[in-house]
């Protein structure tokens, strides 16, 4: 592991199997009632610009499980909401806390932060990437699936976040990938080149849903206009439209196939009520374990 978790594209394919084989023994000692052998006294600054329900709560949580304290930052609550330079946040907050997790809008500001901070960052999401949220859908997918290898994920809608870390960290795992976006909605082109170069692994990129449906083992989906988008909503509904997933679309997909949704769902948007509500196990899995790769990730990052 590297110091940070800053993108999926900076972890190697063992980096990831290591956090899901840790999420994995850490759910199982909790849900077995044992202690976890983590450094006690461990303290996490939880630095929010975006709000946030699973975000804030699992990670606060998830750092008191592991028997440490999460400190919450939100703008108005720090300096960096007031103006002070992101380096300067990160060389004090080093000095007072063991690791740094930021959930806010540029990749370049968390990039800042790890370049200055003397204590690991975590990326808790950005426009660009949610390791953490891709990590948990990945651990998910291997608990119903019983493996990773081999299957075919699939994600209709926006090329967002989501979409770019579930590319990369798909695409690692051995899993082959199709994206449906229109035009205008594409994932990064970073991800883009990347999956690329990936051998060994198919990724399909289309502008049709059904296209990219076929013989899917998980379909991914995410809403349509996603937090700081509000104002694009009307424009996006319009682009968005088809980009539903409905029964029609798991007619197509293989016929055990999972719904990952990272949440909150726009039902009657990007997908049906009544496909999320016969896949909301998963679903609710999903955001479980939210919780236990977040805690896999701090306890490989902070128990060095």
């Amino acid at each position: 592991m590297q110091k940070d978790l800053l993108k999926l594209l900076d972890l190697s394919t063992e980096d990831i199997l290591l956090i899901l084989d840790t999420a994995d023994r850490l759910k199982a000692e909790r849900k077995a009632g044992k202690p976890h052998d983590f450094p006690p006294g461990k303290t996490l600054a939880m630095i929010f610009s975006k709000s946030s329900t699973r975000t804030r709560v699992s990670f606060e949580t998830g750092i008191y499980q592991l028997g440490g304290q999460g400190v919450f930052l939100s703008n108005a609550d720090s300096q960096l909401g007031r103006g002070e330079p992101v380096k300067d946040t990160a060389r004090v907050l080093s000095r007072y806390c063991d690791c740094i997790m930021i959930r806010t809008y540029e990749q370049a500001e968390v990039e800042e932060l790890a370049q200055y901070s003397s204590v690991p960052v975590i990326n808790g999401l950005t426009d660009f990437a949610h390791p953490c949220q891709v990590l948990s859908d990945i651990m998910t997918i291997r608990e119903y699936k019983g493996r990773l290898h081999g299957l075919k994920a699939c994600f209709i809608g926006d090329g967002n976040n989501v979409a770019n870390s579930m590319i990369v960290g798909c695409l690692k795992c051995g899993m082959d990938v199709s994206i449906a976006s229109p035009e205008g909605y594409r994932p990064d082109k970073r991800v883009l080149d990347f999956a690329s170069g990936v051998a060994g692994c198919k990724f399909e990129l289309t502008d049709s849903p059904a296209a990219a449906a076929v013989g899917a083992d998980v379909i991914f989906t995410d809403v349509w206009a996603s937090m700081g988008q509000e104002s694009e909503a009307e424009k996006r509904r319009i682009a968005f439209k088809g980009f539903h997933v409905d029964d029609g679309i798991m007619a197509l997909a293989n016929p055990e196939c999972m719904i990952q949704h990272c949440l909150p769902a726009h039902k009657g948007e990007e997908i049906s009520e009544k496909v999320f509500e016969e896949h909301a196990q998963e679903i609710f899995d999903e955001a479980e374990n939210r919780l236990h790769a977040q805690k896999a990730i701090m306890y490989l990052l902070m128990s060095r």
